[in-house]
């Protein structure tokens, strides 16, 4: 028995591997068609300085994108900002930006934003942002270059520079906040709407 009773998988606008496998193991069928957008280019357009407002925008901004090109689908879009302060992150783009941001990041405590907006014919249906605290330990140089040296690819693939689910764990004194936030998805409201809308068996 599978507990999804829509007629159709639904639609992820994501190519994030947390995403996938955080609705994989809740049991959520899904096709994962991601959006190409221009991220920067669409939270400049908005005007928007709020970590929070700039995920929830990119988030549905992702959604409504893939949805043009899937009638009667339901699309769900998600975006994860991280803020220091005033500051907000995006993913480093090689281990030069990953190993600054580590330093910058290092002893002080930041937040993640994660927003999700559930998409069909064009329309917004449902959307959510919450937050995650997230405490850094005080960094040496040397184990910057270590963790950097183990994590791989994997310091650039997420808006931290880390992965919590893996090495990225070992750099934190204390984390505050939903585990699904912090992979990006918050998936508890999620499935509440699902459950609202009779597309869950339980």
């Amino acid at each position: 028995m599978t507990i999804w009773l829509g007629s159709q998988p639904l639609v992820l606008a994501s190519q994030s591997y947390a995403r996938q496998m955080l609705l994989q193991n809740a049991g959520i069928p899904f096709e994962a068609i991601p959006a190409a957008i221009d991220e920067r280019g669409v939270q400049q357009a908005s005007g928007l300085s709020s970590p929070a407002e700039i995920a929830a925008r990119l988030a549905e901004e992702k959604a409504l994108v893939v949805s043009q090109r899937l009638p009667g689908r339901l699309v769900l879009g998600a975006d994860q900002t991280l803020a220091l302060g005033e500051r907000t992150f995006i993913k480093p783009a090689d281990r030069a930006k990953a190993t600054a941001q580590l330093r910058t990041l290092s002893g002080r405590r930041h937040e993640l934003h994660s927003a999700i907006a559930l998409v069909r014919n064009g329309k917004t249906v449902f959307a959510e942002t919450s937050v995650a605290r997230m405490t850094m330990r005080q960094l040496t140089e040397a184990e910057i270059e270590a963790y950097l040296n183990e994590a791989g690819d994997a310091a650039t693939s997420s808006v931290g520079g880390y992965q919590v689910e893996g090495l990225g764990v070992h750099l934190f004194d204390g984390i505050h906040g939903d585990h699904f936030t912090i992979l990006g998805l918050p998936l508890v409201p999620l499935l509440s709407y699902l459950r609202q809308q009779r597309l869950l068996a339980f």
